[in-house]
C-alpha cells in the first residue's frame, strides 16, 4: 500500500535501486544454465561480483562471450511486519564469460535496464541515473537501527504515531517502522483486514549516519508536544 503523506520527500527509483544493490546480502543469477543463488557478498553489494559498464564502453576484461543475465534481488524489511517484501529489483545485461561466484575476479555485465518494483508499481532505471546517484547514506544501517527501536525502545513507536496524518484509527492493532532512509522514517500501520503506511519526513534529509540519531529525536520531541494520543490497544 502506498504511504499516507504522498507529498513527503522519499528516495527516487535510483536511490532505492543503487541503496538495494549496496545492502544486500544475496542475489539471484540467473542465466542459460540455469540460477546460481549467491550469498557471499563481500560487505559492498553484488557489485563486488559483477561489474557493469555501458554498452558504448570497452569491458576491462574484453568480450569473449555475450550471454544474456538476470540479476534478481529483494528487499525485505528487517521487522516483524505484514507483508516485508518492500520491493523487487532486476538487472538484465549480457556476460563476457559464463558466470561463477568462485571467481577470481568480479564477472564484467554489460548493462541492458534495471527495473524496481515496489508499492508505487513498475519503474525502470537507466544506467547513467545509477551512476550519477549515491546510495542512501543509511542504507548500510537501517536495518540494525529498526531492530533496535523495536527490540530495546518499543514504547516509542506508539510515541511517534502522534504525528501520523491522517489520524490512526481505532481498528489499528499494531504499529512498527518498517523503512528508514536519508528522508525520514516509515511506519507500517496494521489493521485486523490490512495496513497502510504513514511516512514521517525528517525537517532536512540525513546526509551521514550519525545525524540519523538527532532527527528521530527530533520527531519524538514532536510527538511529545502533540496532544493527539494514540489509538492502539492496551
Amino acid at each position: 500500500m502506498r504511504p499516507s503523506s504522498p507529498r513527503a520527500a522519499r528516495p527516487t527509483p535510483a536511490e532505492r535501486v543503487r541503496s538495494i544493490l549496496t545492502a544486500a546480502h544475496s542475489m539471484t543469477v540467473v542465466t542459460d544454465g540455469g540460477e546460481q543463488e549467491v550469498h557471499r557478498l563481500d560487505g559492498t553489494g553484488p557489485m563486488g561480483h559483477i561489474h557493469l559498464h555501458d554498452p558504448a564502453e570497452h569491458c576491462p576484461t574484453g568480450r569473449t562471450a555475450r550471454l544474456p543475465v538476470r540479476l534478481e534481488l529483494t528487499d525485505i524489511a528487517p521487522t516483524p511486519v505484514r507483508d516485508r517484501l518492500r520491493a523487487r529489483v532486476t538487472l538484465t545485461g549480457l556476460l563476457d564469460a559464463p558466470y561463477t561466484s568462485e571467481a577470481a575476479r568480479s564477472t564484467c555485465m554489460e548493462f541492458g535496464q534495471a527495473l524496481l518494483e515496489d508499492a508505487d508499481g513498475r519503474t525502470f532505471v537507466a544506467l547513467d541515473e545509477l551512476l550519477a546517484t549515491e546510495p542512501d547514506p543509511m542504507a548500510g544501517c537501517e536495518a540494525a537501527m529498526l531492530t533496535h527501536l523495536v527490540d530495546e525502545h518499543a514504547e516509542l513507536v506508539p510515541l511517534l504515531l502522534r504525528l501520523v496524518r491522517p489520524l490512526p484509527g481505532r481498528d489499528t492493532v499494531r504499529a512498527l517502522p518498517v523503512a528508514l532512509d536519508r528522508y525520514g522514517i516509515t511506519l507500517r500501520l496494521e489493521h485486523r483486514t490490512g495496513h497502510r503506511d504513514a511516512r514521517l519526513a525528517f525537517p532536512t534529509p540525513v546526509t551521514g549516519v550519525d545525524e540519523a540519531g538527532p532527527r528521530i529525536h527530533a520527531l519524538l520531541a514532536a510527538a511529545r508536544r502533540s496532544s493527539h494520543p494514540n489509538r492502539l490497544p492496551a
